[in-house]
């Protein structure tokens, strides 16, 4: 489960680092010109989603610095890892997908992993 845990947030963290720092030099994210259906939720709050590249790149650091902490056992592991899922629930289509099954891995095996 912890392979599995590792992949996807390597996936989730990476893209979402990459993709902010992308929007920030191009004013584009990477893909279709308009974004996916997470952009939805912001032009329902009237807020510029072209100017989100900080709020990737702290989004994905935060997954990557969980599996830091996951590979290196920390106590704080479980927390983070529950906040950061959490966090990124909007993030439709996939991000969505990911942290919903992040979430369920790390309740699963919370006990076995000693998170």
């Amino acid at each position: 489960m912890k392979l599995i845990i590792i992949i996807l947030g390597l996936l989730n963290g990476l893209y979402m680092v990459t993709d902010g720092i992308f929007v920030m030099f191009k004013s584009k994210y990477i893909g279709p010109e308009k974004p996916g259906p997470w952009a939805n939720l912001f032009y329902k709050l009237n807020i510029d989603v072209f100017k989100l590249g900080p709020l990737f790149i702290v989004l994905g650091l935060m997954w990557l610095i969980f599996l830091f902490g996951l590979q290196t056992n920390q106590n704080w592991t479980f927390l983070l890892g529950m906040l950061v899922s959490i966090f990124t629930l909007w993030y439709l289509p996939i991000g969505t997908i990911i942290s919903v099954i992040v979430i369920l891995l790390l309740i699963s095996s919370r006990a076995k992993m000693g998170l």
